[in-house]
């Protein structure tokens, strides 16, 4: 009777372990800037893409290469040296 007391105590203990390492990780996993700027709001800068990149961005989520730089063609069609994924 009392190796399964604590057979139970220790499952539970262990279970308890992993519900808090999951909430610990579900709540940093929130609280991930995905620009790297400090002050942000979370949110991507999409000024300068194109319909075609923002549809990639958010249906593949394929940020394009040139994302974060200063744009320096006024073409919008994308090079073929700018794309990162294709099908």
């Amino acid at each position: 009777m009392e190796i399964n007391i604590n057979k139970n105590m220790m499952m539970w203990a262990v279970i308890g372990v992993l519900f808090l390492a999951v909430l610990f990780l579900t709540f940093k996993a929130s609280s991930v800037d995905i620009t790297g700027n400090s002050a942000s709001t979370g949110k991507i800068d999409m000024t300068g893409w194109t319909e075609n990149e923002i549809m990639n961005y958010e249906m593949h989520g394929i940020i394009p290469s040139r994302a974060g730089k200063a744009s320096t063609s006024s073409s919008s069609a994308p090079s073929s040296n700018s794309m990162i994924g294709s099908c």
